[in-house]
Order: C-alpha cells, then structure tokens, then sequence
C-alpha cells in the first residue's frame, strides 16, 4: 500500500501538470518562443536525468554493452514510431507541428493518439520504476522534476494543435486529459511488474527508458535550434540539464537495486 500511495505521488501531479499544459493552451495564446523556452528547459532536464541518474544507476550492475543496448532500445522504439506512426512528442517536435500538421490532423489523428500514449505510458513507468528501485533518492527525485517540467509544454502543444485543427476547447481539454490519463497507466504497469524485476532486467528496463528520454531531448534541441536563436534554446536547455546535475548532487548518488 506504500508503494502505491508513493507511486500515485508521482504520477498523479505529473498527470495534473500536462492537463494544466491543455487548459492554458485553451485560456491564452502561448507564443511559440515562449513555448520553445519551456521545450528547451524541459529537453535539458530530460538529458540530465538519463546521464546524471539513471547511467551512473544503471553502469553498477550492467555491463557497458548491456547499458548501451538498453539505451539504444529505448531510442529506437521511439525513434521507429516517430518516424513511421507519428512524433512520440508534440512539444519535442512542436516545430514540425506546423499549420500544415494542423489541417491535416483528421488523418493522423489514430497515429498521435497511439503515439503520445506510448510516449506518456512510459512516463508514467519511468515514474514508479524510480520510485520502486529505492536505490537512490537522487534518481527518484530526478526523474520525478524531468517528467513533471517535461508534461507542461507536453499538454500545451497538444492542446495548441488541437486547437489549430478546429476541435472545440472543451473537447480539446478532454482529449489532452484522455491521451495524458495513459501517464496513470504507466504507473499502474510499473507498480505491477516493478516487484517481480530485480538485478540487471530492472536495471535494463531502466535503461531502456532513459534511451526514450534521450530521443526526446536530442529531438527536441534539434528542431528548436532549427527555428529559433542558439543563445536562448542552449541557454534554457543548460539551465534544465544543470537543475538535474545539481539535485543528483545535493540529494545522493547511486547503489545497485535492492541494494540499502
């Protein structure tokens, strides 16, 4: 029962924090530079997660070929859906979502939504395996703020494409929270497999998210360097990655799970 009130206690203001994204989205007019300042922030504390946390995390008990292919398992599934369904990340790819994107949402609609669910399921699992792991304070609290800076430009760009594509506000706020509810179902999946993995495949699943997050980060940089000043996109990016690299400092370093 601890477990699971400590798991709700992630996933829940993770969930509350992208539906706030969609209804500020649908209140004001949240400028593109505005937006990409929160992209880049959130890029940068996503990329500090992966190799401040879950790495040093993971490298006690994997070997480095071990780490790397959960790594880069974790990029390419991601990878593999952006490329041939749909980006796993509006806000990581709000560049790409442009007028265009918007006038042709009908047909692409099935893709997002299976996209973004996939993209906010594995938060939601990311969550409670940091909180399940118990191996470190630091890699709880540390995927705990990524996530949570990451779902507020996740909820505005979703709500701002919707928009775009002629939904109505309503229903663009209970799209945002229905596509947005798989984070919950993310931690109900972690919660339920988290104690049946121990050792190296916990530490391998870790991994495998945090080559997710790693896609997520690079992509999103890629895009917003493309369209906006280097100066403000490398500013805020530092500004997350060095958040990250702070509090894994302050908090406490890393044991191998299941580990005291």
């Amino acid at each position: 029962m601890q477990d699971f009130w400590g798991v709700a206690a992630r996933v829940v203001p993770a969930f509350v924090l992208a539906l706030s994204g969609g209804a500020v989205s649908v209140l004001f007019a949240v400028s593109h530079r505005r937006l990409c300042r929160m992209i880049s922030f959130a890029a940068g504390t996503l990329l500090g997660v992966t190799l401040f946390a879950i790495v040093p995390e993971c490298a006690a008990s994997l070997p480095a070929a071990g780490l790397l292919a959960a790594l880069g398992s974790g990029y390419a599934v991601f990878f593999l859906v952006s490329r041939y369904v749909c980006h796993v990340c509006p806000a990581c790819a709000a560049s790409h979502f442009d007028e265009a994107a918007a006038h042709r949402f009908a047909g692409i609609a099935a893709g997002m939504i299976l996209a973004l669910g996939l993209h906010s399921t594995m938060d939601g699992l990311a969550l409670a395996l940091g909180h399940e792991a118990g191996a470190s304070a630091g890699l709880d609290a540390s995927m705990f703020l990524a996530v949570c800076v990451h779902k507020v430009p996740e909820g505005l760009a979703l709500g701002a494409l919707l928009l775009a594509a002629g939904c109505p506000k309503a229903a663009t706020l209970a799209w945002v929270a229905a596509v947005e509810a798989t984070t919950l179902l993310g931690g109900a999946v972690g919660l339920w497999i988290a104690p049946g993995i121990s050792g190296p495949w916990f530490d391998f699943l870790m991994a495998h998210v945090g080559g997710g997050f790693l896609f997520l980060a690079v992509h999103a940089v890629v895009g917003e360097l493309g369209k906006h000043g280097k100066k403000p996109v490398l500013l805020f990016f530092g500004l997350g990655l060095g958040l990250i690299a702070l509090l894994s400092l302050l908090v406490g370093g890393h044991h191998p799970h299941g580990t005291p």
